[in-house]
C-alpha cells in the first residue's frame, strides 16, 4: 500500500511563461516519451484481449488468468460470522464480519498489524508464525476467552493472499511468484494453505481455512454484493489487477473438470504480467531501468508502468537523468537524497499535482524538506509537468485492462468496482481513466458513460468473508467443484 497525504483543494493550472527554452525542450521530450494517444490505447487494448484469451487456454500465456473456484455471485442473503485475513504489501489486517439476515448488509470489526520489512525477505516459517500470532491476538481480544480450545466451534476464515497463486481448489493455492517487494525463499511453487494451517494448529486456534482468495476477486464479490451491476473488480494500488466472472465453457484449461459450460467461475487475471514480451507497451528508457533493477526483471511489465510502487521511482529516475545528462536540473546542489532508489513514492507525485499555488510554493517546500533541494520556479514547473505525465500515463494505461475485459465479454454497460491507494487517493486518476475508456470504446460525446469505474466495497475483508460463506453454501448444496477439504465445513 502507498501512503498518501490527506486530499486538498483542487490544484491550479501550471504556467510555462517563465520557463527557459532548455527546460521547455526537455518538457516537450518528456511529453513525447510519456504521452499515450488514442491509437496506442486501442492497440494496447486489442493485444490485451488476445492475451486474456491466451491465458485461459491450455497452453497459457503471460497473463495467468487463474480460476478461483468462486462459482458465482452472492445473492445478498448469506448469513453467519466469518473471519477474514488480509495479507497485503504493508499491513496485515484481521477482520470479523457478521452477515445479518438483511440483504446486502454486513457488520465488521478489524485490527491492523504492521508487516515488518524484515519478514518480507526472511524465513517462510517466521512469516506464518507472525500471521498466526496476529490472528491469536485478535481472537483473544474480541472474544474475551481464556482458553481458545474451549470455543464452541471453529470460525470459518477467508484468507486474502494477494499474490499470484495457482488454485486447483478454493481452499488451497500454490504461490507462483512473490510480488509487492516480497522475496521469501522456500514458498514459491509451494501450497501456502498447509504452511498457514500448520501455524494455526501449533497454537490450537479455533479457525478453519474455508477459502484462499485474491484481493481482486474479493473486490469483485464484495462490490457485487452491494451493487449487482458490478461485473469487474480492479485493484490500482501498490500493484494492479482485475477479476471478472467467466463461463466454465470459455476456460479450456479447466475443461477436464467437465463442469457445465454455462456455470460461472471468477477469474483472477493477474494482468500485471500483461505484455512481458514487450509487443505493444510504450516503454521509456526509465521503464527499462526499473525493470532491470527490480527483483524480477522481465516480469510484471504492465504493473511496472502503472502501479503505485513504481510511479515515484519513475519520477526520481527522470530527475536524476535531467541533472546528470540533460539540462543540469538542480545544478550545483547535493543530489545524494534523490539518488537513493525508491526514496520517493506515489504520494510525492500526488502532493505535487495537488499544489494549489501559482508559484508552486508547497512543491518547493516539499523538495527542500524531503530532498534538501532548492528548486527554482522553472524547475518546479518541469517537476509539476513530469508528475502529471507519469500520473496520466498510469491512469490511461490502466483503462486498457478494463476495456479489454469489456470487449472480451461483450459488456456494453456495467459498473467496475475499483480499490487501491492509487485509485482512491491519486488526484485525477479516476477522471483520466474514464477519459481513456471513452477514447478506447468510442462512446458518443455528451452521454453518460455506459461503463463506470466506481469505489469498490472492502474486497479483502468483506469479500473474503463472503467467499467463505459462498464456499460453505456450495458444500451444503453438494456442489464440491474445486473444494478440497469439506470436513468440518458444515
Amino acid at each position: 500500500m502507498v501512503d498518501f497525504p490527506p486530499r486538498r483543494k483542487p490544484s491550479r493550472k501550471g504556467s510555462m511563461a517563465d520557463v527557459p527554452k532548455d527546460l521547455l525542450d526537455q518538457i516537450k521530450e518528456l511529453e513525447r516519451l510519456f504521452s499515450v494517444d488514442q491509437a496506442k490505447l486501442k492497440e494496447v487494448t486489442e493485444h490485451f484481449v488476445k492475451e486474456l484469451e491466451k491465458g485461459l487456454s491450455v497452453e497459457g500465456g503471460s497473463i495467468p488468468m487463474n480460476p478461483t473456484w468462486v462459482m458465482g455471485y452472492p445473492d445478498g442473503y448469506e448469513t453467519g460470522t466469518f473471519l477474514a485475513l488480509d495479507m497485503g504489501g504493508t499491513n496485515l489486517r484481521v477482520c470479523e464480519i457478521v452477515l445479518p439476515e438483511e440483504k446486502g448488509e454486513f457488520e465488521i470489526i478489524q485490527s491492523k498489524y504492521r508487516m515488518p520489512d524484515e519478514l518480507k525477505a526472511g524465513d517462510s516459517e517466521e512469516l506464518w508464525e507472525y500471521i498466526a500470532d496476529c490472528l491469536q491476538q485478535f481472537i483473544e481480544y474480541h472474544h474475551e476467552v481464556e482458553d481458545l480450545e474451549q470455543m464452541d466451534s471453529k470460525l470459518p476464515l477467508g484468507f486474502t493472499f494477494s499474490f499470484p497463486a495457482t488454485q486447483d481448489y478454493i481452499d488451497h493455492g500454490v504461490l507462483q511468484r512473490w510480488t509487492k517487494g516480497f522475496d521469501i525463499s522456500g514458498v514459491e511453487g509451494k501450497d501456502v494453505a498447509p504452511l498457514f494451517e500448520a501455524a494455526l494448529e501449533k497454537r490450537k486456534l479455533p479457525v478453519r481455512l474455508s477459502a484462499l482468495i485474491n484481493d481482486t476477486t474479493g473486490t469483485l464479490i464484495a462490490s457485487h454484493y452491494t451493487d449487482d451491476t458490478m461485473q469487474i473488480g480492479c485493484i490500482f494500488g501498490t500493484g494492479c489487477n482485475a477479476a471478472y466472472m467467466e463461463n466454465c465453457g470459455s476456460v479450456p484449461k479447466i475443461a477436464h473438470y467437465k463442469l457445465p459450460p454455462d456455470m460461472p467461475i471468477a477469474i483472477n487475471c493477474e494482468y500485471g504480467a500483461f505484455d512481458n514480451e514487450l509487443v505493444v507497451l510504450p516503454r521509456t528508457p526509465f521503464d527499462v531501468i526499473i525493470d532491470n533493477d527490480s527483483p524480477r526483471p522481465g516480469q510484471q511489465a504492465f504493473e511496472k508502468m502503472i502501479a503505485g510502487l513504481y510511479l515515484g521511482e519513475l519520477f526520481r529516475l527522470v530527475l536524476v537523468d535531467l541533472h546528470d545528462n540533460k539540462c543540469g536540473l538542480f545544478d550545483g546542489q547535493d543530489m545524494s537524497k534523490l539518488r537513493r532508489a525508491y526514496s520517493l513514492d506515489a504520494s510525492f507525485l500526488s502532493f505535487i499535482e495537488e499544489d494549489p499555488f501559482e508559484n508552486l510554493s508547497e512543491t518547493g517546500e516539499l523538495f527542500a524538506k524531503e530532498l534538501s533541494l532548492n528548486a527554482s520556479k522553472p524547475e518546479l514547473e518541469l517537476c509539476r509537468r513530469l508528475a502529471e505525465l507519469i500520473g496520466t500515463r498510469a491512469a490511461r494505461l490502466s483503462a486498457c485492462g478494463v476495456a479489454a475485459i469489456c470487449k472480451k465479454k461483450n459488456i456494453e454497460s456495467c459498473h467496475v468496482g475499483a480499490d487501491g491507494s492509487v485509485f482512491n487517493k491519486y488526484p485525477h486518476f479516476k477522471a483520466r481513466g474514464a477519459q481513456a475508456l471513452r477514447e478506447i470504446l468510442d462512446w458518443p460525446e455528451g452521454k453518460r458513460d455506459p461503463v463506470s469505474i466506481r469505489a469498490a466495497e472492502d474486497g479483502s475483508g468483506v469479500g473474503a468473508a463472503l467467499i467463505a460463506a459462498l464456499t460453505i453454501k456450495r458444500v451444503k448444496a453438494g456442489n464440491l467443484a474445486g473444494i478440497k477439504n469439506t470436513e468440518g465445513m458444515i
